[in-house]
């Protein structure tokens, strides 16, 4: 089952799709899956990559959400006016939202995020214990340097010459870059407590493969909690393909099984 809602937050309205799995015998609580979008992206993803995973995933007994950050997708708003702190607040309503209902098991919270969504995801588990695991898909590993690459060195000296830019339709300004800036989701790795999965495209040119290794060993450096990664072959950035999305989602998905502490005791798993 499939719902479509709008949460209401202070500077935007925020489109949201909501998975169910379908009901089989009796009632218990779900595991949920909260999806973090990319740069200037929305919750459909490119090619339609969040629909096929939130389906799989709802398929597979998650409670599946999918969300635009304001002024992406369907959502009212400015994106990116008030800097990547705004993208980590609206990440925190919605585990408000979600987290209020009944249905879901609070020990079993995962974000999933993509690209730039992987360093909000970051920065909000860092900040909030109620995300007990993580998955980064093509995870930006720095913020600043990743997205002034995107945008290209003629939009990123507009900026700095006239305090904005058009990309694509959105208004970027030197204050999101500043926060982009300020943003260090490797530095926050280590207060992060909880298992974390790294899938990355091998031919990703937007975000290259180094991201995943660079988090991997940063995760590594806590006390505790897991940290695994996979560098999936024949993969882009978004991840295009039958094949490279069915690997994608199986590798999600059964570690995501295996890490549930709903199994009782489970084993390391390796990558």
């Amino acid at each position: 089952m499939e719902l479509q809602r709008i949460v209401k937050t202070e500077h935007a309205d925020l489109a949201v799709t909501m998975h169910y799995p379908e009901k089989e015998g009796k009632e218990e609580t779900l595991p949920l899956i909260l999806f973090c979008h990319g740069f200037t992206g929305n919750r459909i993803g490119a090619d339609r990559l969040f629909v096929q995973a939130a389906r799989h995933f709802s398929e597979a007994g998650y409670l599946a959400v999918r969300f635009d950050y304001g002024g992406c997708g369907e959502s009212t708003g400015s994106y990116g006016d008030g800097g990547m702190e705004q993208l980590v607040r609206e990440t925190r309503i919605m585990l408000d939202y979600t987290l209020s209902f009944d249905c879901v098991d609070l020990s079993r919270v995962t974000l999933l995020g993509h690209s730039l969504g992987g360093a909000v995801a970051v920065q909000t588990a860092f900040r909030d214990r109620r995300v007990k695991r993580l998955v980064l898909w093509a995870p930006v590993a720095h913020p600043l340097a990743d997205i002034v690459r995107i945008i290209g060195p003629e939009a990123h000296r507009e900026i700095i010459a006239a305090g904005k830019t058009d990309y694509l339709g959105y208004t970027l300004t030197g204050r999101f870059l500043q926060s982009l800036a300020d943003s260090h989701p490797l530095q926050e790795t280590r207060q992060i407590r909880g298992d974390v999965l790294v899938l990355h495209g091998a031919e990703d040119e937007v975000i290259t493969s180094e991201s995943a290794y660079l988090y991997q060993r940063a995760f590594w450096l806590r006390s505790d909690g897991v940290s695994d990664k996979e560098i999936l072959p024949k993969a882009d950035h978004s991840f295009t393909g039958q094949d490279v999305r069915r690997r994608l989602f199986g590798l999600t998905a059964d570690w995501l099984h295996i890490h549930d502490p709903k199994n009782g005791e489970w084993n390391h798993y390796v990558i």
